[in-house]
């Protein structure tokens, strides 16, 4: 019996013991029914990890390990993405090498890897429309000379130097010309970036939309789909609506994505999710439900999820980073818990305590003792036990 003593987000101190691991049977195959890619975080150097972030704080053979334990669930990895703490701690010199030894090891088992492009080689101040339209063009060519697809995030540079939705689809549409390969778009809220807010022009995401799907029908045949993060399921299934034939609606909505995936009978979300990164296991079982033409059996498996899910995106969310890298701790996926930038210090111990208990509730961990013993040594080398 695995017993611990955990702190909560209330300020108590409560004995818990851990349950058994849930039996969940999956395999390296892709999923047959939908598309589903793991936003797949880093793991620090402990022994260089400070706040300055960069490529040398990166412990790249534990990195490309949790790469591959995704690919082994039959995931694909969509890399150097804000999970990965893209903007908050990687900059673009370190994404860039990410990018290139994941989709180096993404060639070796034929696996399947998307890589996310920004503007972020420019200073924060940076705000002329031709300079971030050509910061997007450069690291496009690096990611496709790679032999990599990309996913085209969202700018904070684009931000600040766009005056209305115009601005926008002009960057876009540039970016979209000189692809050789299909485009993933990527629509974050601002609740996973404060600087975000607005983006496409219009704080009304429904004016928003009608920005967006305007871009897609004039690119379809270079967008593959677009990957939405805005937390709310009905905007996901109003723009899933208006998607044109054969473009991919990526549900980034990390509360809500067993229905989203489920879809309604007429149209379905494929996944794109950091959440994957943490219920990997859950995913794949699902999935292969799913694939057998199973909704029950997928909703049975992946549904439980959902409340770990909402508590690692809790606000403020765009830590939610430090929930991904401590459960993958606890269940040894990685040996420490630092985080490049000291990012994990974004979350009181309170919070990860209750990330234990959801966790545990869906079965999560495959060795209880082994997480009960680094869970108790880590609070109490801070005063807890």
């Amino acid at each position: 019996m695995s017993i611990i003593f955990l702190p909560s987000a209330d300020g108590s101190i409560g004995r818990h013991i851990l349950g058994e691991p849930e039996a969940l049977p999956t395999h390296a195959d892709p999923s047959t029914s939908r598309l589903a890619y793991a936003a797949a975080h880093i793991v620090a150097d402990p022994l260089r990890a400070d706040a300055t972030g960069g490529p040398d704080q990166i412990d790249w053979d534990a990195t490309l390990h949790l790469r591959h334990r995704l690919w082994d669930l039959g995931l694909g990895v969509a890399e150097a993405m804000d999970t990965a703490q893209r903007g908050m701690g990687l900059d673009w010199p370190a994404a860039r090498e990410l990018a290139r030894r994941t989709v180096a090891e993404a060639r070796t088992r034929g696996a399947k890897v998307v890589v996310g492009i920004a503007t972020d080689q420019l200073p924060a101040e940076a705000d002329d429309l031709s300079t971030v339209r050509d910061a997007y063009l450069e690291q496009l060519s690096e990611i496709e000379g790679l032999g990599g697809e990309v996913v085209l995030m969202a700018s904070r540079n684009l931000v600040r130097a766009a005056s209305g939705p115009e601005d926008y689809v002009s960057v876009y549409d540039a970016v979209l010309k000189h692809a050789t390969r299909p485009v993933v778009l990527h629509w974050l809220g601002e609740m996973f970036d404060p600087a975000l807010a607005g983006y496409w022009g219009h704080s009304d995401p429904l004016k928003a939309m009608d920005v967006v799907t305007d871009l897609i029908t004039a690119h379809a045949g270079t967008v593959r789909g677009i990957k939405m993060s805005l937390l709310d399921a009905d905007l996901e299934g109003e723009l899933r609506r208006r998607l044109p034939a054969g473009v991919h609606l990526f549900t980034g909505d990390d509360y809500h994505y067993t229905d989203l995936i489920a879809g309604d009978g007429h149209h379905h979300s494929d996944a794109l999710l950091g959440a994957f990164a943490v219920v990997g296991r859950h995913a794949a079982a699902a999935l292969a439900r799913l694939d057998a033409g199973d909704e029950p059996g997928f909703r049975e498996i992946l549904a439980p999820t959902e409340p770990l899910s909402q508590l690692v995106f809790a606000a403020p969310t765009r830590f939610y980073k430090i929930g991904v890298a401590w459960l993958s701790y606890l269940n040894g996926a990685q040996d420490h818990f630092r985080m490049i930038g000291g990012f994990e210090t974004g979350r009181s111990l309170g919070h990860l305590g209750d990330l234990v208990r959801a966790a545990d509730a869906t079965g999560y961990f495959t060795d209880p003792d082994f997480t009960a013993r680094r869970a108790a040594a880590y609070f109490s080398a801070h005063g807890i036990g």
